[in-house]
Formats: structure tokens, sequence, C-alpha cells
């Protein structure tokens, strides 16, 4: 005849109490770090995105062979409201009803700020001429350049627009003396 022994498995009391502790104090830990990472992620999708609109603005000018803009969005003044690229025919910097639009970005998350600063600064925009150059409004020969800082607490980007109207993308923070 064999004998049987109840085994019990499990944790006891204490032992759970300890481990639920472990995890309170990794979860705690961990929490800072993820929000750190997305909010880096959501500032470098933001400026990844204003790089490609730039180059895309530029390629459709040269495609069309004609004038084509970078605008913000909604009320044509904050570019945390998001931007369309269009063919500006009328040459006003906003996208009226028979223009052709050619890509239109949605608003950017709140806690991102959008600085712009170019060379023509009256009116929020950058535009490029049929050769692939960025323009003013006053002429197509004269070059718009600047740059958009896109901020997010204590991250920073910045997208700058060189004379002949190639972007580039950098960081402020590690980069202080070529941002």
């Amino acid at each position: 005849m064999k004998v049987r022994r109840n085994r019990h498995t499990g944790f006891s009391a204490t032992e759970l109490m300890v481990i639920l502790a472990i995890l309170g104090i990794l979860i705690a830990v961990a929490i800072p770090s993820f929000q750190y990472l997305i909010r880096n992620h959501r500032l470098t999708t933001a400026a990844n995105a204003l790089f490609s609109a730039v180059n895309l603005a530029r390629s459709e000018a040269i495609h069309r062979g004609t004038r084509v803009d970078l605008v913000p969005a909604g009320d044509g003044v904050s570019w945390s409201n998001g931007w369309i690229i269009f063919v500006d025919e009328n040459d006003n910097q906003r996208p009226d009803g028979a223009e052709t639009v050619i890509f239109r970005h949605e608003a950017l998350p709140r806690d991102l700020r959008i600085t712009a600063r170019f060379t023509d600064s009256k009116v929020q925009y950058l535009a490029f001429n049929s050769s692939g150059r960025s323009r003013t409004n006053a002429s197509s020969q004269a070059s718009q350049s600047g740059s958009w800082l896109l901020e997010s607490g204590s991250h920073a980007r910045k997208v700058i627009v060189n004379f002949l109207g190639r972007p580039r993308v950098c960081n402020p923070v590690t980069e202080p003396a070529t941002c």
C-alpha cells in the first residue's frame, strides 16, 4: 500500500506580498522612463513628418513645374494645427477651392510646440518654385530659408531649410553648435 501525501503548491501570503512590492517598485521606476520614450518618439515623428513634407512640396514643385506651398493648416498661423501642401495658383498662401491640395497633415499632439523662423515671416509659409528652390512672395528668385523648432518638455528637434530649399533635421540639445 502506497501512502499519498498532499502537497500544496503555490505562494504563501508573505511571498505574494513581497512579489507585489517588487512589482510595484519596478512599475514606479518604469513609468517615467516610458513617458520619456513616448514624448521623444512623438517629437521625432513630428520632426520627420515635417521634414518629409518639405521634401514632398519641393519635389511636387519640380514635377508640376509650378509654385507649391507648405502652409499651416486651420488658421494659417499655428503649425501645431498641422500643415497643407498645395499648388498656390494665386500666390495668397491659402488653399482656395479651385487649387489642388497635394497633402494634409493632422494637428500635432497638444504637448508639442512648434516655432517657425523664416526670412519672410509676415505670413507663415514655405514656397518652392519650379526649379525646386525655395522662394519668397516678393520674388521667385529670392530664397526663403529658416527653421521650425519643435519642443516637448526638455526634448527638442529642429527642421532647418537652407536657401536652396533643402531640409535637414537636428537636435539642438545634443548638437548646439551646428543646429
